[in-house]
């Protein structure tokens, strides 16, 4: 269920019944400052909520007061091993850690990182997946199953928690949908602590975007999970857009344009799926709360899409525009797009 503590990500709230979040991760070489700078402002402008970037090594800090000064997205350090680079983090102002206690060596290191993040009140994600878990775990279940990722996650907690730390987040990855929706639905039923979503190495943009909404969405709709990224072999934008699409696919998001288009069949007379790029193009940065229907046929088309706010039936080279499934008017095809765009601007 959904998690009962909430922590503070610089201006964003996670878990304890706040909206669910959108994350996104930089894929700039550290080193580069400028274009990492300027894919986090990409990033803030497609809607992220949350951006991670990797600090590999103490070079990689100066990174932070940067991404800092351009964006007012909260910005997460990701740091494996190295403790001291997460005190480096937290003097630079970040705003969330991302670090694997368990990793980073002796109790009197993680309780220096829990005591400084406690000071500055900056959460801590634990994230593991399949790919890092503790010998002693992977010999008990004998391979990355749901409740060894959910336990090893219990298990780098219960080292925080020793040094009365628990502005947690805890994330349990894997790139098996199954494998990953079963280890979350354990964490939930076994702790409070907020829980960021996502299907590790999801893969290409395609697959990656079927494999998430298939994992997160799942979840969701059992109201499991406050936070999540969609891991993508792409650009992190579309990252992004495929989370928010599939916020609003399950009716979590509700603001921006939902999209109705038919699949298209042997009525169909118009180029439809041209049609219907254009439209979400070309309203991709609308931000009206409304449904827009694109739709391949003049006699069903109103009708099927009554619930849309504005919408277009294709023809035999013409179409009808319409509005909550009242017929406004007929124009040729190459008008249809430029009549609901109008349509939509002067409502």
């Amino acid at each position: 269920m959904a998690s009962k503590i909430q922590v503070t990500t610089g201006n964003v709230k996670i878990g304890g019944g706040a909206k669910v979040s959108v994350q996104s991760m930089l894929n700039i070489p550290a080193d580069d400052v400028e274009n990492s700078v300027k894919q986090a402002i990409e990033l803030e402008k497609a809607g992220c909520e949350i951006i991670r970037a990797a600090i590999p090594n103490k070079d990689a800090i100066k990174l932070i007061p940067a991404l800092k000064k351009a964006v007012k997205t909260p910005i997460v350090a990701d740091i494996h091993f190295d403790y001291r680079l997460a005190l480096e983090a937290l003097e630079a102002g970040i705003d969330k850690i991302r670090i694997n206690p368990g990793n980073i060596g002796s109790e009197d290191r993680v309780k220096a990182v829990a005591d400084a993040c406690n000071r500055k009140n900056v959460p801590i994600r634990i994230g593991v997946n399949s790919g890092s878990l503790e010998k002693e775990i992977l010999a008990k279940y004998g391979s990355p199953t749901p409740q060894a990722l959910c336990d090893s996650a219990l298990y780098h907690a219960s080292l925080l928690e020793k040094f009365d730390f628990h502005n947690i987040v805890l994330s349990m990855k894997s790139s098996n949908v199954s494998t990953m929706v079963k280890a979350y639905e354990l964490a939930s039923q076994q702790c409070d602590y907020p829980l960021h979503l996502g299907v590790t190495e999801a893969g290409t943009e395609r697959l990656g975007i079927i494999k998430s909404s298939a994992g997160i969405g799942s979840l969701l709709l059992h109201n499991i999970g406050d936070t999540i990224r969609v891991s993508l072999t792409a650009d992190p934008v579309k990252e992004v857009y495929a989370a928010k699409d599939i916020l609003k696919a399950i009716d979590i998001e509700t603001g921006g344009v939902q999209f109705v288009s038919c699949p298209t069949c042997g009525r169909t007379k118009i180029d439809l799926i041209s049609l219907a790029n254009e439209v979400q193009e070309r309203l991709a940065n609308c931000k009206k709360n409304i449904k827009v229907a694109v739709m391949g046929c003049v006699v069903n088309g109103p009708g099927e899409a009554k619930e849309a706010d504005f919408g277009i039936a294709g023809g035999d080279g013409c179409g009808l525009v319409f509005k909550k499934g009242e017929i406004l008017y007929k124009v040729s095809e190459d008008k249809l797009v430029d009549a609901l765009i109008e349509e939509i601007e002067k409502n």
